[in-house]
């Protein structure tokens, strides 16, 4: 028999699922050890299926962070859901994701439910022990173990650190052997483009009032590097759906738009290695969740 012309480790793809705000990017942030995945306490702050990659020397395991299902009210929620769903539908390792510090209600059995019909190991992990009184964390175990059956249970807190390593060993218990798929310095299969617009739009999520981040997408329109003075300048448009939205993230004199572009530079830098110079635009596209060319250009859900 011939040996294969790759070298064999553990490895596989394992999705995270969970309700909004379970805490599953801010998890994959800590696995991975960088920031690859957005993250705010709004509801569908996560839009892309992002897959981050932690490489170990005997093992590379491909994490997919998914959009947390819930109820869709428009055509964005029906493509973040079902881009979720997908997620589900060809990975080794299912991992249904409950906020221990949160009651667990219907949504979370209704997402067990389609955790369960998965054909992939099942494993449960407990975020945000943090948070949590120990009695809290107890009582949430007993009831997260009986939203089905789970091949490992694990509790964690990303934010603290706790327990990571408990999480890798619980997935990584459960993939096959075979090649590393990705390069062993490649954190995620993210483009650049598309970080990019999201690092914006996370700014966007801190800096403004409810009614806006909902509405808001991103988009980069063009980028270009100068290599004498190493500076790539982005230029980058903001949608939203009202003019109402439109004045809020400019501002008073555009002041709030200044404080989006200074926050969102520091990571624009940081992933490019190079300084930016962040041109910000704000444009109306009216009711842009409810049309599917537009979230299709923003490469929300499946879109990319």
């Amino acid at each position: 028999m011939t040996a294969p012309a790759y070298e064999v480790v553990k490895s596989g793809f394992v999705a995270l699922v969970g309700r909004p705000n379970a805490g599953k990017s801010t998890l994959v942030n800590a696995l991975v050890g960088s920031k690859v995945a957005i993250t705010s306490n709004t509801p569908q702050t996560t839009r892309h299926r992002l897959r981050a990659i932690v490489d170990q020397e005997d093992a590379q395991i491909v994490f997919v962070d998914t959009p947390g299902l819930h109820k869709p009210e428009d055509a964005l929620g029906e493509e973040l859901n079902k881009s979720s769903m997908m997620a589900l539908a060809d990975v080794d390792v299912a991992c249904l994701v409950i906020d221990v510090s949160a009651q667990i209600g219907p949504g979370d059995r209704w997402v067990a439910h389609r955790v369960a019909e998965a054909k992939a190991a099942r494993v449960l992990i407990l975020t945000k022990a943090d948070i949590a009184r120990p009695e809290e964390v107890e009582k949430q175990l007993a009831v997260a173990s009986g939203l089905g059956k789970f091949d490992e249970v694990v509790i964690c807190s990303a934010r603290e650190g706790f327990n990571l390593d408990g999480v890798i060993a619980a997935v990584k218990a459960h993939l096959p052997d075979g090649p590393r798929y990705f390069p062993r310095d490649m954190p995620t299969d993210q483009p650049v483009e598309v970080m990019l617009a999201e690092f914006i739009r996370e700014r966007i999520l801190h800096n403004t009032r409810d009614e806006v981040p909902h509405a808001v997408g991103v988009a980069i329109d063009d980028m270009t590097y100068n290599k004498k003075s190493d500076t790539t300048t982005i230029m980058a448009v903001i949608y939203v759906e009202r003019e109402s939205q439109k004045g809020i993230i400019v501002g008073k004199g555009g002041e709030m738009i200044r404080k989006i572009g200074t926050d969102a530079r520091v990571d624009l830098e940081r992933l490019l290695g190079t300084k930016v110079y962040l041109d910000l635009r704000v444009k109306l596209k009216k009711d842009w969740r409810r049309d599917a060319s537009q979230i299709k250009r923003f490469g929300y859900g499946e879109g990319r």
